[in-house]
């Protein structure tokens, strides 16, 4: 039998239809495989020539730029990064 195509919006809606066993196989990011890490195996990673960049950045506008700025500070931080190293997220080398 051909493989059938199941097209989704967007990466968390793969990442669903592959959890629920809808699917055989989808392709979602690390990060939100982890999500689902009871669910979900990972299969292989898929190398790509340019890293995903997630910024960071306080809003020019901000109702609140003081707590904002603590936040961006605060991302920085080993314990904030320890949290996103939990979840998938890596720092770019």
């Amino acid at each position: 039998m051909e493989p059938k195509a199941i097209y989704a919006q967007n990466v968390r809606q793969a990442l669903d239809y592959v959890a629920r066993g809808e699917v055989d196989a989808g392709f979602v990011y690390a990060t939100d495989a982890a999500i689902m890490k009871d669910k979900v195996k990972v299969a292989f990673s898929v190398s790509a020539e340019t890293s995903i960049a997630y910024p960071i950045a306080a809003i020019a506008g901000s109702p609140n730029p003081v707590a904002a700025g603590k936040f961006v500070d605060f991302v920085s931080t080993a314990e904030a990064q320890a949290v996103l190293a939990r979840y998938g997220f890596r720092n770019r080398p």
